[in-house]
């Protein structure tokens, strides 16, 4: 198996890119075609002896960057990293595409250049969000602002296959995000699209979910239009970000504070664990002909490292020809 990983994509690149790559050559097996300023690379490899056993390295002279127009960097920027990548996963020179780099370009590149299955207009953004009960799939989060109903129904569809290939969950459930757990809450294209999930074959939908009950983690996925995936998503790792912060202020506020802190020490750090969007990986395209893994912009070498880990698995477990049978379903409807 081949993945290939953008090199010069992320706020860490290429350092941190290149840590979790040979991390994960060495304890997944898996063999990698790194694709980024060559020579750069390798000196930044020799400066911090990291090995190079394992990847190919394929050199590139452009970068798209986070201020660029994506639609207008992907038709222009021939030689970047992230068009070079995707290049040679559509040609099939590698199994699956990993990259830190903007969003926006790789959102356009899945769809111009690796292409989407039959029946799926755009690609979705899906990532594995922490909650209390156990983490829940979020799509789309930000790369399709607006959607038609029929576009959350094959959301709901490619997500339920998702978590059940990649997280390993039987029969997973599926909720719609609107202001009201009644049929008829929300605006015309939600109740349509309310109707539209109870009617199709092959996902477990539960019907509307609120906002306050995201964060439980009672369902396996949530779906909704890409502007309220990334509200939800943001202001979820900013309330986390707030409450972590709270509890080392108390903490630290006096020595009652160290104490108590001394006693739940183990406790506060299985928290940071379960609330580090690092474990989780990357966000995959879903709805690309091939797997497309965007990493969070400021991963550092964990998260590179787990992103190539759920790109491995969705090889393995051959996600996008699920996927495609159960849009077949769909779309026979």
């Amino acid at each position: 198996m081949k993945i290939i990983v953008d090199m010069m994509g992320g706020d860490n690149a290429p350092l941190a890119v290149l840590e979790g790559t040979a991390q994960a050559v060495k304890e997944y097996g898996v063999q990698v075609i790194g694709v980024g300023r060559e020579e750069l690379v390798r000196k930044t490899a020799a400066e911090h002896n990291i090995p190079l056993d394992g990847i190919e390295l394929v050199n590139c002279t452009e970068t798209i960057e986070m201020c660029d127009e994506p639609a207008r960097a992907i038709r222009s920027k021939k030689d970047s990293s992230i068009v070079v990548g995707l290049n040679l996963l559509k040609e099939g020179k590698g199994d699956a595409f990993v990259s830190a780099g903007s969003t926006g370009a790789l959102h356009v590149g899945a769809s111009l250049i690796v292409r989407t299955l039959k029946g799926v207009k755009r690609p979705a953004l899906a990532t594995m969000v922490p909650a209390k009960n156990k983490a829940y799939l979020l799509l789309d989060c930000g790369a399709n602002v607006e959607c038609r109903p029929e576009m959350l129904a094959a959301f709901a569809v490619m997500g339920s296959c998702y978590v059940n290939k990649v997280e390993g969950r039987t029969a997973p459930t599926v909720a719609l995000a609107n202001n009201g757990a009644e049929e008829s809450k929300g605006t015309p294209m939600l109740r349509e699209a309310h109707q539209l999930l109870k009617a199709t074959p092959g996902i477990r939908f539960v019907g509307n979910i609120e906002p306050r009950d995201v964060p439980n983690g009672d369902v396996d996925v949530v779906v909704c239009d890409g502007f309220t995936g990334n509200v939800i998503l943001k202001l979820t790792e900013g309330v986390a970000k707030m409450l972590l912060g709270m509890l080392k202020e108390m903490f630290l506020a006096n020595l009652g504070g160290k104490i108590a802190y001394l006693l739940l020490k183990s406790g506060v750090g299985s928290l940071k664990h379960q609330m580090d969007s690092e474990e989780y990986g990357g966000a995959p395209f879903l709805g690309a002909k091939q797997p497309v893994i965007k990493a969070h912009g400021s991963s550092k070498a964990k998260g590179i490292k787990n992103a190539i880990r759920q790109a491995k698995i969705c090889v393995e477990n051959d996600l996008c020809g699920t996927m495609q049978s159960a849009l077949d379903e769909l779309n026979k409807e």
